[in-house]
């Protein structure tokens, strides 16, 4: 998946994707390099839940400053 792809997709949709990664993760039965392809698809989907996280968490601190004003 490409980047701009990734950056369309929803919190909920990235979160159960890499829920996804890490069942198949946890199961094994994979090769190696499957296993890595895994591993790198789930840092993906967390850093796009990462930002999402810290597009909200600005979104609310901005939100607060603006009630105290």
């Amino acid at each position: 998946m490409t980047g701009t792809k990734d950056e369309r997709l929803s919190y909920e949709q990235a979160r159960a994707e890499l829920a996804s990664v890490v069942e198949k993760l946890e199961a094994g039965g994979t090769s190696l390099e499957e296993s890595l392809a895994l591993w790198e698809r789930g840092e993906q989907l967390a850093g796009v839940c990462q930002r999402w996280l810290d597009g909200a968490r600005a979104r609310i601190d901005a939100a607060r400053q603006r009630a105290e004003d």
